[in-house]
């Protein structure tokens, strides 16, 4: 396998160790017709977009966050055990969160409202961790306006609302008005089943783009959690996600459409998976990568009602559970996860069917319905470790509706770390295995991957032709054993690392793997 030779193409699954598998016949072997434009861009093994065959014992393997510190404790008087619905992005120098907050009570009797309603507040942090609430002085609570209440169930300018979960992001289209470079959508009272369109010039300070709903769905419950609205800059277009019912009672899906002017929607579709089961999506938190905005990643709660059983009943804080089961057995027997997909049109997804981040170990707050759902999009953040890479931060909630969390009475937002691009790796053990690339062609001076090995592990890599034959200066015995572990680093060959020579032409790369996981690639200037 380590052999500059080329290997005969086998686009069947083959017997025995290393034979290939075909990803996609889509593009057979041989001068390609279709050649897949990857400019200078990093793109990421997420899906089997890029990729031809797998060889040996080679996989694409989906990897897990780790859990670090809560973050943020929900106990401010105007929160409770049923905050949550988290969006997260960086502004300039500045992270901003927006979230909703609420209040229930769980007795015997089941679950009653609390002492508030629902609302939507805002926190900020300068690195992502250390989070705080700046007193806003919009809305009065309990007689003081002290808090960091951004509004509350009611009217903005004029237009009644439910506010409910606000995704907010920044609006980086170049043609946006000054008065709306932040927008969102709010839960449309009037309608039942519409979003209204919020702007904002500073992300505080909201108002009605129109005094109708821009989008509207027939079955009531249709937007019952997060809109995730964005700019993609790539497509040059808006982009929503929100939660449908297949059937008026079937299950929480996800539909999707698209805007010119964040008012005016069309294109509606429900997403597709390539491989995956009907499951229950209770959210979706879509939205480009920020490292690769070709690329659309979601972090959808996956909900599985699993009804009483032995394993039910042990799992923790069962009296809690038991209560809230007496409103609707659901809210005592549901669990829910968070899972992850990726897309190249918004619309076809590729959903890993392992749960991204698992409810983990048993403690009080956690393994119940509302339990990880995840903050919309991730952010760059200084590394637990010192001296390591940036890596990337998502947060997740836990303790809800059991008020557990953290030793406390309400709920928290734990932050969960991954690597820069580690969603999912092209992998193999030290008994080795390939990956193939689909015909791609590039612009650039360099190919840098961001990879990890072990002591003894190695990747190697060699630029071939369009029918496979390496190209000379580029084959695998010109490349040394590459090892370690960084983001970021260029692959050398005997005569360096400067690939312009094949720049513009259609290729394929071949990585050779041992005990090793490249995560992504780019060519760079």
């Amino acid at each position: 396998m380590c052999s500059s030779k080329r290997l005969a193409p086998v686009w069947s699954v083959a017997v025995g160790l290393f034979g290939f598998v075909q990803l996609s016949a889509e593009q057979p072997p041989g001068p390609a017709s279709a050649v897949i434009d990857v400019g200078s861009r990093r793109e990421l093994f997420v899906d089997n977009f890029l990729v031809a065959q797998l060889a040996g014992r080679a996989e694409l393997r989906l990897h897990h966050p780790e859990p670090q510190e809560i973050v943020m404790v929900f106990d401010a008087p105007w929160e409770g055990n049923a905050t949550a619905y988290n969006a997260v992005f960086k502004d300039g120098n500045r992270y901003r969160m927006y979230y909703r907050a609420w209040n229930l009570s769980v007795t015997p009797s089941g679950v009653e409202p609390g002492d508030n309603p629902q609302i939507a507040c805002y926190a900020e942090s300068d690195d992502g961790i250390h989070w705080r609430r700046p007193n806003l002085g919009l809305h009065e609570f309990k007689g003081s306006k002290q808090n960091n209440i951004l509004f509350v169930r009611g009217e903005i300018g004029g237009v009644k609302n439910e506010n409910g979960a606000p995704a907010v992001f920044r609006d980086d289209n170049p043609a946006t008005a000054a008065d709306a470079r932040y927008k969102t959508f709010v839960h449309y009272i009037k309608y039942g089943n519409g979003m209204l369109p919020l702007k904002s010039p500073d992300g505080l300070v909201w108002s009605p783009m129109s005094p109708n709903p821009a989008i509207t769905d027939p079955h009531r419950n249709a937007f019952d959690s997060q809109v995730c609205a964005f700019w993609d800059a790539v497509r040059g277009e808006y982009r929503a996600y929100w939660r449908y019912f297949e059937k008026s009672d079937g299950g929480r899906a996800i539909r999707t459409a698209t805007s010119k002017d964040f008012l005016h929607w069309e294109n509606r579709a429900d997403l597709k998976y390539v491989d995956s089961p009907p499951e229950e999506l209770y959210e979706n938190y879509i939205a480009p990568y920020f490292r690769a905005p070709q690329v659309l990643i979601g972090f959808p709660v996956r909900y599985v009602e699993r009804g009483w059983s032995d394993s039910m009943r042990a799992l923790p804080e069962l009296e809690n559970r038991e209560n809230r089961a007496r409103s609707s057995e659901r809210y005592g027997t549901a669990l829910t996860e968070t899972l992850f997909m990726a897309s190249r049109d918004g619309v076809m997804f590729k959903r890993w069917n392992e749960a991204f981040v698992r409810p983990g170990p048993e403690r009080p707050g956690t393994w119940n319905y509302g339990h990880l759902y995840s903050g919309w999009q991730v952010v760059e953040t200084k590394a637990v470790i010192a001296g390591e890479p940036n890596e990337l931060s998502l947060y997740a909630s836990e303790g809800y509706w059991s008020g557990h969390a953290n030793g406390g009475h309400s709920s928290a937002l734990r932050r969960y770390t991954l690597r820069l691009d580690g969603f999912v790796s092209a992998q193999a053990p030290m008994s080795g295995g390939e990956l193939i690339s689909k015909p791609l062609r590039f612009s650039g001076r360099q190919l840098a991957l961001n990879f990890a090995t072990s002591a003894a592990g190695s990747v190697r890599v060699e630029i071939q032709d369009a029918n496979g034959q390496p190209f000379p200066g580029f084959t695998l015995d010109d490349c040394p054993p590459i090892f370690g572990d960084t983001i970021e680093r260029p692959v050398t060959w005997k005569q360096g690392t400067d690939v312009s020579a094949v720049a513009g032409q259609a290729i394929r790369l071949r990585f050779v793997l041992k005990d090793a996981d490249v995560y992504a690639f780019q060519f760079q200037p």
